[in-house]
């Protein structure tokens, strides 16, 4: 697809901020040897390239299971599995070292491309790896011995800092070392979740052969929190491979803030995923201090405390408790120890639609924290997934928030025709909209 000039500048500026919150945040990139295989991979280079260039500290953890399974084939070797993992004898190990060894050289070369007239031209970018992995035996398991099978024993967090503050790319194989001069095969995803967890790292990425997780029903999970996730998997609602699901659960609840899972076949995906408010693919976060729900009537009370400082200044117009009592169900909260500290409300406008964005409020003791933004995020996926299109807002006061949010200046005429009617032109609201699609 091609941008127009214009639609570029535009799609440019809008990932300023993103820009700005990535740069020196390190990163973790886990992808399979199916991954590599793809022709889209040559793309994933040039995106993390991008990366790299706006100051991203990436850890990228590639994996080789088809390199290895055609090593395997091609030498004639058995293969042997015992509950889905690799048992890794002598000459296995030969194949799995040269698969890795080969896998790991095709990276480097990509990475080091600088062609004229291509994406990576003038990147001169730096890999480095190394025996940053330390690994030891899976030993014996129900009586079968996994040989030369390993888990991560360390991540030499030293090293891969060191590397990653010289501004160099940190590649890792799914090779381990022992002390003992052993060498183990390990599984990328133990590699890539243990490298993550150790480097207290802002976000792992895992590239998977579908566009992120998805629910049984065929619906992508656009934010699924930790627990929720963990409940669908045991109830077997989730169809995303398990090897996925198993990088992003453990991450998350070993304390990395956000795991995301996007598609490799996508062209793209990393950046529209980082750099767009939408994204591309879902986004695992663990279960928040601060519940985010849907209203209920026992929380009129709490929100008429909430929001009457607001309408005292004249920020949100004045809602009495009978009509709050009556579109309760409209409304959005974040729940702190019992204590309503954000809400927003979302009135629908079907046959155009739309829908009225009001009733926006965070507690001043509150503010600064996204907490609004969380709740816009959540509004957004309710209102795609009921077909609205544009999401509108009338405000007074606090235009410059819905300017950072992405909405834009519009006039009345934008609103439904019922809403046009009630318009109080006395009070002067301005005009904002989002589009959605």
């Amino acid at each position: 697809m091609r941008l127009n000039p214009q639609d570029g500048i535009t799609l440019f500026r809008s990932s300023l901020p993103y820009i700005n919150a990535h740069r020196g945040k390190t990163f973790v990139l886990m992808f399979g040897g199916e991954a590599i295989e793809q022709a889209n991979f040559a793309n994933i280079i040039h995106d993390i390239a991008l990366l790299a260039s706006l100051g991203v500290r990436l850890v990228l953890v590639h994996g080789a299971r088809p390199q290895i399974d055609e090593r395997v084939a091609l030498r004639h070797v058995e293969s042997r599995f015992a509950d889905g993992v690799r048992i890794t004898d002598k000459q296995t190990l030969e194949c799995v070292k040269d698969a890795a060894g080969s896998v790991r050289s095709h990276i480097e070369a990509l990475l080091t491309m600088g062609l004229a007239n291509s994406p990576m031209h003038g990147a001169q970018i730096r890999v480095c790896s190394g025996n940053l992995v330390v690994a030891k035996p899976m030993g014996v398991r129900n009586g079968t011995d996994f040989e030369n099978t390993g888990l991560v024993r360390r991540i030499d967090t030293t090293g891969i800092n060191d590397h990653l503050s010289d501004g160099s790319i940190v590649l890792l194989s799914p090779t381990g070392y022992s002390p003992t001069g052993e060498v183990f095969n390990l599984s990328h995803e133990d590699v890539a979740t243990q490298a993550a967890i150790a480097l207290k790292a802002d976000k792992i990425i895992v590239f998977s052969n579908q566009a992120g997780v998805y629910h049984r029903s065929g619906k992508l999970l656009r934010t699924v929190e930790r627990p929720e996730l963990e409940s669908l998997i045991a109830q077997q609602q989730i169809t995303t491979e398990p090897s996925v699901l198993k990088a992003l659960t453990t991450s998350v609840a070993a304390g990395i803030s956000r795991a995301h899972c996007i598609s490799y076949e996508t062209d793209g995906a990393l950046l529209q995923e980082l750099f767009t408010r939408d994204g591309t693919g879902s986004l695992v976060l663990e279960h928040h201090y601060e519940q985010l729900r849907g209203a209920t009537i026992d929380d009129v009370g709490g929100i008429l405390s909430l929001i009457k400082p607001l309408e005292q200044s004249g920020a949100l117009v004045k809602r009495s408790r009978e009509r709050l009592e009556n579109e309760i169900d409209q409304f959005t909260v974040i729940v702190r120890d019992g204590t309503i500290i954000a809400c927003a409300a979302v009135y629908e406008y079907p046959e155009e639609a739309c829908a009225e964005l009001a009733c926006v409020a965070t507690h001043q003791d509150y503010r600064g924290k996204n907490r609004g933004e969380r709740i816009l995020e959540e509004i957004i996926s309710q209102a795609r997934n009921n077909n609205i299109e544009t999401l509108f807002v009338l405000t007074t006061l606090t235009a410059h928030w819905f300017l950072e949010q992405g909405f834009v200046p519009a006039n009345i005429n934008a609103l439904p025709a019922a809403k046009q009617q009630l318009y109080n032109f006395q009070r002067g609201s301005k005009v904002f909209t989002l589009n959605l699609r």
